[in-house]
């Protein structure tokens, strides 16, 4: 919850302080067992710069996985079960008990290289509070854009419309429905939900800006995630790294055969 402060501006202006000027992002220095990864923070996401940067200080992530590879597409860590799961763990589930608010920002998008976090499935849009992915994803063109503009919509529609009042009594009865383990009812509530949906106009719909579209046919990424997961932060060495971690042999359920771990993560600068 953000704090409330008095205004005291011209206090600190009597005082001559004018505040840090020109501070570097946030660097954080990812190493794994494959090589080392330098992250740089968004200052235009706060709650997720500093819940990283404080996981980060706590030696949270020292030791956990890449619990989840998928070539051409990202690489996903931070499973606080990971430092001790074994071989046939099933990874993905584990964090802390907490969510961070969603911080979506048009100008952070999911190119190559973009760190972003994971989440379930909520109206919220809220973020895992531990686990974290870096995109690998694949270089696009406009028809593929395109295509990827349309599930973006998609989705904003079904966000804006689960969320909109006048649906709230058909989400509670579709939760009660749920509960009551009421098998038909829950069937025949979804399909009338998944319509309503589908046709969904009370938003504003969205498209990817010509500089993005340049930047998804030079360097690649995964369009299709935008709006959808916050992105917080982007890899500024190291990107090689990524694509060795992403081109590693997986399982059935994209947990790397061979660990892929994190071995240390630091501060290289802070704010």
């Amino acid at each position: 919850m953000p704090k409330l402060f008095t205004f005291i501006l011209p206090i600190f202006l009597l005082l001559g302080f004018t505040g840090p000027k020109n501070q570097s992002p946030v660097q954080i220095e990812l190493v794994t067992n494959y090589g080392t990864i330098i992250l740089q923070l968004s200052d235009q996401t706060p709650l997720h710069r500093d819940n990283f940067i404080k996981l980060v200080e706590a030696g949270t992530y020292d030791s956990l996985l890449f619990h989840r590879v998928i070539k051409g597409f990202m690489i996903q860590g931070g499973d606080v079960q990971g430092k001790y799961a074994d071989s046939v763990a099933r990874l993905g589930s584990s964090d802390l008990p907490y969510q961070i608010p969603a911080e979506i920002v048009p100008g952070l998008f999911h190119k190559k290289g973009a760190l972003a976090a994971a989440r379930t499935n909520n109206p919220q849009r809220a973020s895992s509070s531990t686990q974290f992915y870096i995109v690998q994803g694949k270089v696009q063109n406009d028809s593929l854009l395109n295509h990827n503009e349309g599930r973006i919509n998609q989705m904003l529609a079904r966000h804006y419309g689960i969320n909109d009042p006048a649906h709230k009594p058909l989400i509670d009865s579709l939760e009660k429905a749920r509960i009551d383990k009421d098998t038909a009812l829950v069937q025949g509530l979804n399909t009338r939900l998944n319509g309503i949906l589908a046709n969904y106009q009370n938003y504003e719909k969205y498209q990817i800006s010509e500089s993005q579209r340049e930047v998804y046919k030079s360097i690649g990424g995964t369009p299709h995630l935008d709006q959808n997961y916050t992105v917080f932060g982007e890899v500024s060495s190291g990107l090689e790294v990524v694509d060795s971690i992403a081109a590693v042999m997986t399982n059935r359920q994209d947990r790397p055969v061979t660990e892929v771990r994190i071995l240390s993560m630091r501060l290289l600068t802070k704010k």
